[in-house]
């Protein structure tokens, strides 16, 4: 132990290397239900260069690091399950360099994608991935997850936008991947190989991302109806009809139920069973309308029990607020497992059945809401009155239930929340063992002695 700190503080100077118990605590655990996990020792780097002389000692001295964002990850990504080192990326928080011209962003790993956001969407541009958790987490991990949101379903996930990278290896070698074009096939894709690695193949330094032009006009929807049947019916004809949302959100009753406890202020047609919150945006407001009416038409034919159309920022920023909350306020009713499935969306109304039977079979009760534009449902689990063995020995097996017939739909077992630490035991529902075999290797090339975030995904 004295070695490594005595190392780090010759590497990173000594306020940047923390042994405390405080926070060591703080560094122990992420957004992962009740996890928790000392390191022996936590460091914040300033650069890449830094962060390459870390990693040459932890390679050399075999010492176990462990990445870290903004730490709301919800798979157990940070947490430091084999103790030794977390290296923090939150002094890292420069935005580097927009480019207007040829409308691409360079900026470090530590900083927050909403500053991120703000600073472009002020000079007119737009980054339109969307996490729940975007006003603390980092870039870097976006990439580590490849990040969706309620956005995804119009402009795509983190993978969509990254054009470049820098990280470092675990033998503390310095790369750049990619470019600032749009088109690049020179030697393979390794930008799109670390986006999505969960940090278990290198440590991100410096992000390119391509960025867009910020939609002039947005309209927002939402609607309620008196089955969730016909709330989940409703998705798949919305499309047929030619609209292209750039959200469409699904929230079951005891989710709203949930919010309104949490704020203690009333979501409005609380008392539906099902509701769909609908944003369109684009540079046309007379189009905008066309597809809410298009979406409004839909909506008649299931027979929808109120309709709110939000105009103004201030009224679409109020019902968003709400939405952002339901997570927060779901997780604070008891302890909690949360999954994150994702099917074809056509196949959404099967997999909540699904999801309903099977926890009802085993005596549980779980939350439903999420992105059903893309067909990705989260699951929220709530532990209620269960005894401590009941709550051990009927989740593992409820939830083995939930992934088999999310994969029997044609779906996979997480659509952004990541592998990690907490779902690791399932892979193999997913994966087939050749398939497993094949990441395992790419993992021993990037990552011989296993030092890097180890634990995770497999």
């Amino acid at each position: 132990m004295n070695e490594l700190k005595n190392a780090l503080i010759n590497i990173c100077g000594k306020d940047n290397v923390y042994y405390d118990e405080y926070t060591l605590d703080v560094f122990s655990k992420d957004n992962t239900e009740k996890l928790t996990f000392l390191p022996e020792i936590v460091v914040k780097p300033k650069d890449k260069y830094e962060i390459s002389e870390i990693l040459k000692f932890a390679n050399e001295h075999l010492v176990p690091v462990t990445p870290r964002g903004g730490g709301t990850g919800l798979s157990g990504g940070a947490l430091p399950v084999n103790g030794g080192i977390v290296l923090s990326v939150e002094r890292m928080n420069k935005i580097l360099n927009i480019d207007r011209k040829n409308f691409f962003v360079e900026t470090e790993s530590g900083v927050i994608t909403q500053n991120l956001q703000d600073e472009l969407e002020n000079i007119g541009l737009f980054y339109p991935v969307d996490p729940a958790s975007r006003g603390s987490c980092f870039i870097s991990g976006n990439i580590a997850e490849n990040s969706g949101g309620p956005r995804a379903l119009k402009y795509g996930v983190t993978k969509d936008y990254v054009l470049g990278l820098e990280f470092v290896t675990a033998q503390g070698e310095i790369i750049n991947t990619g470019s600032k074009t749009l088109k690049n096939t020179t030697g393979y894709n390794l930008s799109q190989l670390i986006t999505g690695s969960e940090g278990t193949l290198g440590i991100v330094t410096k992000i390119t991302l391509k960025i867009l032009s910020k939609p002039k006009f947005r309209k927002l929807m939402l609607i309620a109806f008196d089955s969730v049947e016909n709330c989940i019916e409703a998705v798949s004809e919305i499309f047929i009809e030619g609209v292209q949302p750039s959200v469409l959100e699904f929230l079951e009753k005891s989710a709203v139920k949930a919010t309104e406890n949490h704020l203690g202020k009333p979501f409005p047609n609380s008392d539906a069973e099902a509701q769909l919150l609908v944003e369109v945006d684009g540079m046309s407001e007379e189009l905008l309308y066309q597809q809410l009416q298009a979406v409004s038409d839909v909506a008649e034919k299931y027979n929808p029990s109120g309709m709110i159309v939000a105009e103004d920022n201030a009224k679409m920023e109020e019902i968003w607020a709400l939405r952002r909350a339901v997570g927060e306020a779901v997780k604070s009713i008891c302890e909690y497992k949360e999954e994150d499935t994702v099917v074809p969306r056509y196949r959404m109304p099967e997999l909540l059945k699904g999801v309903k039977e099977i926890c009802q079979g085993y005596g549980i009760r779980a939350i439903c809401y999420g992105h059903a534009g893309d067909g990705n449902l989260h699951i929220n689990i709530l532990r209620d009155k269960l005894s401590e063995d009941e709550w051990i020995n009927r989740i593992p097996e409820a939830v083995k239930e939930i992934f088999k017939l999310t994969v029997s739909l044609g779906g996979t077992i997480t659509g952004e929340h990541g592998i990690g630490y907490s779902q690791k035991p399932y892979l193999g529902i997913a994966l087939l063992p050749q398939e497993i075999e094949l990441q395992k290797n790419i993992k021993k090339l990037f990552d011989p002695n296993n030092i890097l975030n180890p634990g995770k995904i497999f």
